[in-house]
Parts: structure tokens; sequence; C-alpha cells
């Protein structure tokens, strides 16, 4: 059984990932697109079906050899730097274009999916996707208009921000944030989210297959990624909350995820985000949810 893991060794999930599909007898490789095209070879034809890689170490795969693939990191290309930006630029697309049609292409199982990837890079969507569902949301602005989003920020104040695409930790808006000049000089860059704050406690769910996993995070800090402290205490929660996991995680494509939650004084679960590719190893150690063993079954079944 051949299972290739899309990322590289540099990535701790990635090589645990490995070490437990290999004690498991499973030959496993590293699919690192950031070596496309100098040398990792790529090879399809669209009107057969047929197409092939060549790893960098020499390992041949031909598609359909390919049982499944773990999305860990998708690293893009590796394109050398030429001096004319115009041949540059066509080396880029050609090389991105192939890369993308591959990785549709490959008829194995993907855990997780390159639609489930296109779905998360569009975080407005997915929010509005789990709302449909009757998940509670947090009231939230996805805006570039400065009048927009100080009116916003006065009636839900307080408020946190965040990037529309994400890839930055969470903070409170302030009166300095708001400031019309720095928001104005600000949001004619970007547009940014921003979101009633909600008190209460953080909630971290793993759903994968039927399974969910779920624990409380006790931290001081806004964003608890940031706290290298914090506690992860294994819970149970409501089963109408566990079934929303389900519903979002099939909603979302995913076929395993970790939902992130803040629980509210009174009980009632707010829904943050789903995350198609989230860090479990340490999550995994405090609270002993056999979470490698389950994404081991899913990539042998």
């Amino acid at each position: 059984m051949n299972v290739l893991i899309l990322g590289n060794a540099e990535d701790a999930h990635a090589r645990h990932l490995k070490q437990a599909l290999t004690v498991a007898g499973v030959r496993v490789e590293y699919l690192d697109t950031s070596q496309f095209p100098s040398e990792l070879r790529l090879s399809w034809q669209p009107e057969t079906d047929k197409g092939s890689l060549t790893l960098p170490n020499g390992s041949p795969f031909s598609l359909s050899e390919i049982h499944s693939v773990f999305w860990r990191t998708f690293t893009g290309v590796g394109i050398r730097e030429m001096s004319d930006a115009n041949r540059h630029r066509i080396a880029f697309n050609d090389s991105m274009s192939t890369v993308r049609s591959l990785l549709q292409a490959i008829p194995a199982r993907w855990i997780n999916s390159w639609d489930a990837y296109q779905f998360h890079k569009e975080k407005p969507l997915q929010l509005h996707a789990v709302g449909k569902l009757g998940v509670k949301i947090p009231a939230t602005l996805i805006s570039n208009d400065p009048q927009q989003v100080t009116a916003f920020a006065s009636i839900n104040h307080p408020v946190i921000f965040k990037p529309v695409y994400g890839g930055a930790h969470t903070q409170l808006v302030s009166d300095r944030h708001l400031e019309p000049e720095r928001l104005k000089a600000a949001l004619s860059l970007s547009p940014v989210t921003i979101q009633a704050y909600i008190p209460g406690t953080n909630i971290r769910s793993y759903a994968i297959a039927d399974e969910v996993y779920t624990a409380e995070i006790r931290s001081e800090s806004l964003d608890f990624r940031q706290d290298p402290q914090a506690q992860l205490i294994p819970i149970e929660l409501p089963e109408s909350v566990r079934q929303q996991c389900l519903a979002i995680a099939r909603t979302l494509k995913l076929a395993w995820t970790a939902i992130d939650w803040r629980r509210t004084q009174a009980g009632e679960y707010i829904f943050l985000e789903a995350n198609p590719s989230p860090m479990f190893v340490h999550f995994e150690k405090q609270t002993g949810f056999p979470i490698t063993q389950k994404l081991v079954e899913l990539l042998i079944q």
C-alpha cells in the first residue's frame, strides 16, 4: 500500500504521521511540491487518465498506485529566480497549473481533499455555510469600509479582529485601531474580519470520520495558540453539539478537522473555525485521544 504525505520532513506533524504509518506496515513518502519542477517529476495524460510522479529520491509512482494522500501542507512550487520577469511569471503559472491539476487528478483518497482546502481558503464563506446549518456563529463583519467597521465595533463592543484569509493571531480592537486616519490607511491595504468578542471558554473538537474528541482549553490568552502553558482538559460534548461537529465536517467536505468553539457562561457553544489541517501531536499527548491511530485508519482503509 502506498500513501503520500503532502508536505515534507521539516514539519513535525508530517514526520510523526510518517513514522506511525511506517510502523503500520505502509510504504509512505513525502510529496513536497516545492521540489517541482527542479527535482520532482510529474506527468499526466488527460485523455487516458494515466499519470505518474517520480520523487527526488527516484521512487516512481503511477497515480493509480497511490492509495491515499494526507494533506499536511501545500508548499506551492519552487521556481528559480530569472532575470526576465515575464519568463518567471510564465514558468510559475505553468508549474502551478500542472501541480494543481495533478493534485486533483490523483484518484487516491485525500485526507483532506482539494475541494475542502478551497473552501477553507474562503473563511467568510465557511462561516456562512456553518451558520446555515443552524450552528451559532459570532456577529461578524468582513469589510474594508471604515464607516462600516466603526459602526460594527460600536454596536458590538468589545470586538476582535483577524485576517480574512488567516495566518495571524486574534487581537482585541482598541480605540487606537479605530482612529480614523489609521483605520482608513489599514483598510486601503486589505479588508479585515471583525467579530463580537464572546466571553467564555475555548473548546476544541477533533472530528475524525464518525468520532469526535473534545477538550476544554484553559488559557488566559485571547488566542490560546500563543500560550504554551495552556491546559487541555478532556470533556464530553452535549450530544447536540457533537452532531453539529459531524454536520460541519460533512458540509465543509472534511474527513477530519479541528473545530474551535467558544462556550459561554450559559453553556452555549459558538462556532469560530474549522481547520482542515490542524496541529494535533501536542493535543494528543495532553489528552490521550487516539488521533494518530484514527488518521492511520482513515489512510489505510
